[in-house]
C-alpha cells in the first residue's frame, strides 16, 4: 500500500519534536548563474547531517512496543545508518548497521557515536542483503528499510511540506534520487498541499537506473553504479518507483563533474557545506537552466556529511599509516 499525502501529514506531526525544521535560503550568485530565482531546502542541516532523519525517526516512532524491544536494523551507505541508530537510541532500543567497506570514514564514526552496532560488509548490494539476513536471523531485529518502506516514504516527504509552506508558488522542485525515498516523498507531499508544482529527479550519469526505468516502463536494476554521488548508487525501490512513474515530471542525470562543480559553488557561494549526493539538484539546475528561467525553483540539499580530508576537488591523500 503507498503512503498518501494523509501519511505524510501524520508522518509530519509525529517527528515534529524530534527533528529540525531547517531553513530554506536564498543565493543571489545562484540565481543568477541559473537565471532562476532558487529556493534551497537546507537538509544539510538536518539532524544527523541528512533529510534521512526524518524518514528513520517516523518508522521507528511507528513501531508497536513490542516490535521496537526487539531492537532495529539495516543496511546502509551512512545517512540512513546515522539517523536509524539516532532515533534506536531515542526510543532506547537497540540497532545493528550492516555497512559496506567503502563508506565515507565520516558516516561510519557518527553511526558509532550514535551507539549502533556496525556490521562491515561488501561493498555490493547482494553482499549488504545476506548480511542484514544474518543480522536479523541473529538477532531478531526489525529490518527498517533505507527506502523502500511506507513509512520511510512517508517520512521523507516532510521536507517538501515545509519548503512548500516557506516558498510558496514554486514552479518546480529539484531532488536527488538513489532508492527514491525522497523523491516518491516529495511527489506525494506536493501532491497534496501544491499540485501544480513539477517535481523534477535527479540522478548522476553512473547511476541512472530511474531514468532508464521511467523510459522503458518499468522498473530497472542499477548495474554496476558508479559515482562521487555515494548515497545515489542503490536501485530505485519498488514501492518508490510507482509512486515516481505516476507523480514526478521527469528525471535530469548529470556528470559527476558537474555535480564536483555545484558542491564547490555551494561551499563558495551561499557558504554551505554540501555533499555530492546533495548537491546533484543544483547541478541539475545549471544544466537545465533554459529550461528554468525567470521561474521558482526549490532545490532539496539533502545531505552535509563530508569527508573533509577528501573533498572531491582536491588530488587524493595518500593514507599516512598504510596497513602492513
Amino acid at each position: 500500500m503507498s503512503p498518501s499525502y494523509a501519511d505524510v501529514l501524520a508522518a509530519a506531526d509525529r517527528i515534529a519534536p524530534h527533528i529540525h525544521r531547517t531553513p530554506v535560503v536564498t543565493c543571489a550568485a545562484l540565481d543568477e548563474l541559473c537565471g532562476a530565482r532558487l529556493f534551497l531546502k537546507c537538509e544539510n542541516l538536518q539532524k544527523v547531517g541528512a533529510f534521512k532523519a526524518r524518514g528513520a525517526t517516523n518508522a521507528v516512532l511507528s513501531l508497536s512496543d513490542d516490535e521496537a524491544a526487539r531492537g532495529v536494523a539495516t543496511h546502509s551507505s551512512g545517512n540512513h545508518a546515522q539517523a536509524l541508530a539516532l532515533a534506536a537510541r531515542r526510543r532506547g532500543v537497540p540497532a545493528w548497521i550492516v555497512m559496506p567497506t567503502t563508506a565515507p570514514a565520516v558516516k561510519r564514526a557518527a553511526v558509532a557515536g550514535y551507539g549502533a552496532v556496525i556490521v562491515p560488509c561488501e561493498p555490493t548490494l547482494a553482499a549488504r542483503e545476506q548480511t542484514l539476513r544474518e543480522v536479523v536471523a541473529r538477532t531478531g531485529a526489525v529490518f527498517v528499510p533505507p527506502y523502500d518502506d511506507e513509512r520511510i516514504i512517508a517520512g521523507q516527504g516532510t521536507a517538501a511540506l515545509e519548503l512548500a509552506a516557506d516558498a510558496p508558488g514554486l514552479d518546480r522542485v529539484l531532488c536527488p534520487v538513489g532508492g527514491g525515498g525522497l523523491l516518491a516523498g516529495t511527489a506525494v507531499a506536493l501532491s497534496g498541499c501544491a499540485p501544480a508544482v513539477k517535481v523534477v529527479g535527479c540522478e548522476p550519469d553512473g547511476a541512472d537506473d530511474t531514468a532508464r526505468s521511467l523510459a522503458a516502463g518499468h522498473r530497472l536494476p542499477a548495474v554496476a553504479p558508479r559515482s562521487v554521488c555515494d548515497g545515489l548508487l542503490t536501485s530505485v525501490g519498488e514501492r518508490n518507483f510507482p509512486l515516481i512513474a505516476r507523480l514526478v515530471a521527469g528525471v535530469w542525470t548529470v556528470p559527476d563533474e558537474a555535480v564536483i562543480a555545484a558542491m564547490r559553488l555551494l561551499f563558495e557561494r551561499a557558504k554551505l557545506v554540501v555533499e555530492p549526493s546533495g548537491a546533484i539538484g543544483l547541478a541539475a539546475a545549471v544544466a537545465h537552466r533554459r529550461e528554468l528561467a525567470g521561474g521558482r525553483v526549490g532545490i532539496i540539499l539533502s545531505g552535509g556529511n563530508v569527508d573533509l580530508d577528501r573533498l572531491p576537488w582536491l588530488p587524493p591523500r595518500e593514507d599516512p599509516c598504510p596497513t602492513r
